[in-house]
């Protein structure tokens, strides 16, 4: 145990962040897994699943919980797992195309 006063306190700051960084990791995790699944079993709230997991990543990344490098690895991970499985999970699928003779194309969401 140390006699400082101010590693006493910066030991007392590093109890909290290890756990709040857990419990953050431990949500990524868990949200994670539960996107892989509904995309696998093909769940109508996969989109869902798929949004909450970007959001959870983007969200650890921004809190420093995990390096923006590793949050952009974990994203591209998951979005290929998903596109694999051939899952329209970024948007809602109902977008229209009309092509005019000019061959410009436009898209109606």
């Amino acid at each position: 145990m140390a006699n400082i006063k101010s590693q006493i306190k910066r030991n007392r700051q590093t109890v909290k962040r290890q756990a709040r960084n857990k419990a953050v990791r431990s949500e990524l995790r868990t949200r994670t897994k539960r996107a892989i699944t509904a995309i696998e079993e093909d769940a109508e709230n996969a989109d869902e699943a798929f949004r909450l997991a970007i959001k959870r990543i983007d969200k650890a990344a921004a809190k420093g919980v995990i390096h923006k490098n590793q949050a952009a690895n974990r994203k591209s991970r998951l979005m290929k797992r998903a596109a694999a499985l051939s899952v329209d999970v970024v948007g809602d699928g109902d977008a229209d195309v009309d092509v005019d003779e000019d061959a410009d194309v436009e898209v109606e969401a």
